[in-house]
């Protein structure tokens, strides 16, 4: 068993610290050199910011990204399900099919385990978080 949150979540979390650190708008090349990260994988990482209004991306050769919401109203959890979907599909983890109609040995234990850590994920903002893994 592997829990793991992917890169374009880490970056995501990694830029929405930098464009609050900066306070101003800016590109995908001042973004992605910090990053260690491409200017053209940005737009596929910011993609999902953008579109939640998370971010505001402005075209044109003054143009960039912007912060445009408070990292302490959004969690951790808000992020990971922004960039990944879903945390929870409702597949049962030990077989290819849901669980509710025939629960399989490890549901109880896993949906309560499942919830205990969506709860953590939900109770930190992105902005805690960010500080105390040293990001930025």
């Amino acid at each position: 068993m592997r829990l793991r949150i992917q890169r374009r979540t880490e970056l995501a979390l990694r830029a929405l610290r930098l464009l609050e650190a900066d306070g101003a708008t800016m590109t995908a090349a001042g973004l992605a050199s910090p990053l260690d990260s491409s200017p053209q994988y940005l737009p596929q990482v910011l993609g999902p910011l953008v579109h939640a209004g998370w971010l505001v991306s402005e075209p044109g050769p003054t143009g960039g990204y912007r912060l445009t919401i408070s990292l302490a109203s959004v969690s951790i959890l808000d992020l990971i399900e922004l960039i990944e979907g879903p945390t929870i599909d409702g597949a049962c983890v030990l077989r290819d099919q849901p669980c509710a109609d025939d629960p399989c040995a490890v549901h109880v234990p896993w949906v309560a385990a499942r919830q205990a850590l969506l709860d953590e994920l939900a109770a930190v903002p992105v902005s805690e978080e960010a500080e105390s893994i040293g990001v930025v």
